[in-house]
């Protein structure tokens, strides 16, 4: 066959293999900040990978990816190679869930061209998650929508890990919810609309705007920032007396740290 009716042929053999190639990945939970979090089974998932990738969310939280490499080398026994990248930041847009959409779609674009470069055929790869996988984290969703592109075959498995909530309770020292009571996991964005009737405490992640201002002032908050890290921060009591200062702290480590990533339990005032 003439090389030139060969190359092309040749072209479209090594794209349509290399479509159906396989790709396997572990979403590894590491817990909320302290290397004391990871599980067993995370730590064995780090040395069952051959590439672990480790994201970069801009230099303003370059604290994160040095946390994530503390934990490689506190707990990676293997040769696992590490590949850093770029995350990309979500435009602001009061059209929310077109704007998280459209972000999903630019970080699936990335994970993608890195699973199909990085990731060499019958190789492991593992994204290291804050936190827990299924709690306020779109890795899964982004898997899926790579998963939907076609261009390779992706399966991946799951690891659970300490989540944020977790590590709130624990450092207030404190049960999630009361004696026979419901608890319900919402975002600051919901809050401000309303306290959900239905729930008789509620924990709040992803509040960017301090959204307990507008709860009855006699509801308790037990509130922390950088959980789990030695720049951890607690402050508890009843809202009308701890609301300004929790607002003061928080701008307070913010401009210090250049972020700020808190979470906070808010109780219902107890019925007399």
């Amino acid at each position: 066959m003439p090389i030139a009716i060969f190359a092309p042929l040749l072209h479209l053999w090594l794209y349509c293999y290399g479509a159906a190639m396989k790709r396997k990945v572990l979403i590894v939970g590491i817990g909320a900040g302290n290397p004391e979090h990871m599980t067993a089974q995370a730590i064995d998932a780090l040395n069952r990978a051959d590439v672990l990738f480790i994201p970069h969310k801009g230099a303003e939280k370059q604290d994160l990816a040095r946390l994530r490499q503390e934990i490689c080398e506190r707990f990676l026994r293997s040769d696992s190679r590490l590949v850093d990248f770029d995350v990309p930041v979500r435009e602001q847009s009061t059209a929310y869930r077109e704007s998280v959409a459209s972000w999903h779609d630019a970080v699936a674009d990335i994970y993608e061209r890195l699973l199909s470069s990085e990731l060499g055929d019958g190789e492991l790869g593992a994204f290291l998650i804050w936190g827990d996988p299924s709690l306020y984290d779109s890795t899964m969703r982004v898997f899926e929508r790579i998963r939907a592109m076609g261009k390779i075959a992706l399966e991946y498995e799951v690891i659970p890990g300490i989540s944020a909530v977790q590590a709130l309770a624990a450092a207030h020292k404190i049960p999630l919810n009361r004696i026979g009571e419901s608890i319900l996991v919402t975002t600051g964005r919901r809050l401000a609309e309303d306290f959900p009737a239905a729930a008789d405490s509620v924990i709040v992640m992803l509040d960017g705007d301090c959204a307990f201002k507008k709860v009855d002032g006699d509801a308790e908050i037990y509130w922390g920032a950088y959980l789990g890290t030695s720049d951890e921060i607690l402050i508890s009591g009843r809202l009308r007396d701890v609301s300004d200062e929790i607002e003061r702290v928080r701008e307070e480590a913010r401009a210090r740290k250049g972020w700020i990533m808190d979470t906070y339990l808010l109780r219902k005032p107890v019925k007399s």
